[in-house]
């Protein structure tokens, strides 16, 4: 094979054909990716918005899996970059560099297998039991009928069978009735539609790309359950990492619920002996009745009467799960439908069964002060019905990371805020790597976790490549020190004095960024009266329909709270001013993260500023991104919370955000924002 042109030359080819121009931190971060991929040393690299950091890793990448025949994937966070990679990025630059490289490079992107339609499920009858809450609801079934009756609609005209491409979408319970999880499936040569099945058919086209985009929770369960999901690779980018830690510890936090006990009961009923289903609806009734006797919150031990109830539910449902018999019995083929019924009911037992083992081991551990898992009680209203829940979590997954991802592949970690308090530290040893100084991970640091005893081997490197903007010339960050410092009886009237202010000041052209959905809509109900401007609030329609309308209109504020902290993209004139009501710590009932807070606090580490300050860091960093979209964009970050520069952490804080000019002063912000407004119209 001919020598490929080298990275800088296949990136000045791409970016010429995009139309694009040359970036200095493009081209920096490109050459860092190359370096690493050569070297073999994972890369953590912070590039702001406007450097085109999916070029800069993509061309790379692309450019190794050409030269090697090794695939390359590429994790993000959201669907949105997702749709971005394959449906813009990939096509255009394949094209672009298809000459240079000798052949087109091929792409797939590749998501879990309930993501897609079954085909199978959808030509069989195996119902889904109504949730509690419907079985009464005449309406709820119609409305679940109707969405149904369009799945299967499209289930003839879809040739990817992707959820995230059926416009508009339905409910997680609709789209459950036609799709199964990997546990429920059949398995491509038992299932009778295995041939056509949407699944399959992708993960066999990601075995034959050069890139595969794929997301955080389907890497990390290639990463964690020991089934390969992805195809072989040995380069992975890990895009919006900062996402990663809590995408990871979705993945792996379990639930131990009434209502999943009895509809792995009910999904045995026709296929096992009577006796042993009614064993389990009697453990799903002494289930329910101790956790209706017990307040929510963590368990730092077993409450009383909690093991024997616990070990009712794990015999009952082993028995359950001998009685089903294995899983793709060699009745699969004569019967699909009665596979199919008993892959489900397969599915749900083992569940419960693993949740069950999961909380007696971990209480088997005396000392909570080296439990691996976080167990606690939650309690919550759906539908005027209180459901309740045990749930388990890791305490940290970092040596899941080091040992299952970095010690597989090599990794780029890659963000617009990776640094917080000025450094990777802080972010690298939750993903289980020691600090940038090579010293053993300072399990102080690491999410309450203790250090891998090899993490000082693994190495890595961090870079930052800065951002096109001029922060300083572009954007101001305004403290209001003047107010009270927030409490929790919501936003206090002055603070709604100084939105008021601002708003009218900016002419709308406000994203309001609150730290809970309660304050977002009390700001709304409060302002929409006082402003003589629009105010949209989220939850009144669709995100995305809200953000087009914000985007369309200049005068027009929206308001909204965790989702739009890092879900909105609106250069120009339209958002001229971000303002945050609070900084954003983790509610202090939050049972993970206080748990880690603990854990750091019992090794002599400060917990604060390990979880909740490094937490609401990302979250500002993050949200502040909102302001400067492109080169052009001018504007003001209000934050309302003065301590940010009263109190000692502030400073620690600032360091996380961007370089914006600093004041406190509310007549210079005025004054500022009076000239943008002008300058717009």
């Amino acid at each position: 094979m001919p020598e490929l042109p080298t990275v800088p030359a296949l990136l000045a080819t791409a970016v010429e054909a995009l139309g694009g121009k040359a970036r200095k931190g493009q081209q920096t971060m490109a050459a860092a990716v190359a370096h690493s991929i050569d070297t073999k040393e994972h890369l953590a690299v912070q590039a702001g918005t406007g450097t085109g950091k999916s070029l800069a890793y993509l061309v790379p990448s692309l450019r190794h899996a050409v030269h090697t025949g090794r695939t390359v994937v590429v994790s993000t966070a959201t669907i949105a970059l997702q749709r971005q990679l394959v449906d813009r990025d990939l096509p255009r630059l394949s094209e672009a560099l298809a000459k240079a490289l000798g052949r087109v490079p091929k792409y797939a992107i590749l998501k879990g297998r309930n993501n897609y339609l079954c085909l199978n499920k959808i030509n069989s009858v195996i119902p889904d039991e109504a949730g509690e809450a419907e079985l009464f609801d005449a309406f709820a079934i119609s409305k679940l009928g109707r969405e149904v009756q369009r799945l299967n609609e499209w289930a003839s005209d879809t040739e990817t069978g992707d959820r995230d491409e059926l416009v508009p979408g339905v409910t997680d319970r609709a789209w459950r009735q036609v799709s199964v999880s990997s546990r429920e499936c059949l398995g491509k040569g038992r299932c009778p539609f295995g041939v056509d099945c949407f699944a399959e058919k992708a993960r066999a086209e990601s075995g034959q790309a050069d890139v595969v985009v794929t997301n955080h929770a389907l890497l990390a369960i290639d990463a964690i359950s020991g089934v390969q999901v992805l195809p072989e690779h040995d380069v992975v980018v890990v895009d919006e990492a900062h996402e990663l830690v809590d995408r990871v510890t979705g993945v792996a936090t379990a639930e131990l619920s009434t209502a999943a006990i009895s509809a792995a009961a009910r999904r045995c009923a026709k296929l096992i002996d009577e006796q042993e289903v009614d064993r389990l609806e009697a453990a799903a009734e002494s289930w329910h009745q101790l956790l209706e006797e017990l307040p929510p919150g963590r368990w730092d031990r077993l409450p009383e009467g909690a093991a024997p109830v616990l070990a009712m539910i794990r015999d009952a449902a082993w028995n359950c799960r001998t009685a089903l018999g294995p899983q793709n019995g060699g009745a699969a083929a004569a019967d699909p439908e009665g596979a199919a019924a008993r892959n489900l009911a397969l599915s749900g037992i083992e569940e419960v069964h693993d949740a069950a083992v999961r909380v007696l081991t971990t209480f088997d551990d005396e000392d909570p002060a080296t439990r691996r898992d976080v167990v606690w009680l939650s309690s919550e209203e759906v539908r005027g019905i209180a459901r309740r829940g045990l749930h388990m979590a890791p305490l940290s997954v970092g040596g899941l990371l080091r040992s299952r991802l970095f010690g597989t592949s090599t990794v780029i970690m890659a963000s617009a805020t990776l640094q917080i308090g000025g450094s990777f530290d802080a972010l690298a040893v939750t993903w289980g790597l020691p600090p940038q100084s090579g010293h053993t991970v300072d399990p102080a640091l690491a999410n309450g976790a203790e250090a891998p005893s090899d993490a000082g081997s693994v190495r890595w490197n961090a870079l930052d490549v800065g951002s096109p903007f001029d922060h300083a010339k572009s954007g101001i960050l305004y403290v209001a020190k003047h107010l009270p410092t927030p409490g929790r009886d919501g936003l206090p009237p002055a603070y709604l004095d100084e939105i008021e202010r601002l708003v009218n000041a900016a002419g709308g052209r406000t994203l309001g960024l609150f730290s809970s959905m309660r304050a977002a809509k009390a700001a709304t109900e409060a302002l929409r009266g006082r402003l003589e401007t629009p105010v949209l609030c989220q939850g009144e329609d669709a995100t995305g329909v809200l953000v087009r309308r914000f985007a369309e209109d200049p005068a027009t504020s929206l308001f909204g709270t965790l989702s739009l902290w890092q879900g909105v993209d609106v250069p120009g004139p339209s958002l001229s001013l971000v303002i945050l009501d609070r900084i954003p710590f983790p509610r202090p009932d939050d049972p993970l993260l206080v748990a880690r807070q603990k854990a750091v606090e019992s090794r002599g580490g400060n917990g604060f500023l390990a979880i909740a300050a490094n937490h609401a860091a990302l979250l500002l960093a993050q949200g502040t991104g909102r302001l400067l979209r492109s080169v052009d964009d001018r504007g003001v970050v209000a934050i309302l919370d003065p301590r940010l520069v009263t109190a000692r952490y502030g400073s620690y804080l600032r360091a996380s955000l961007p370089p914006y000019w600093e004041t406190s002063d509310p007549e210079v912000v005025a004054k500022a924002l009076r000239r943008l407004t002008a300058a717009a119209v």
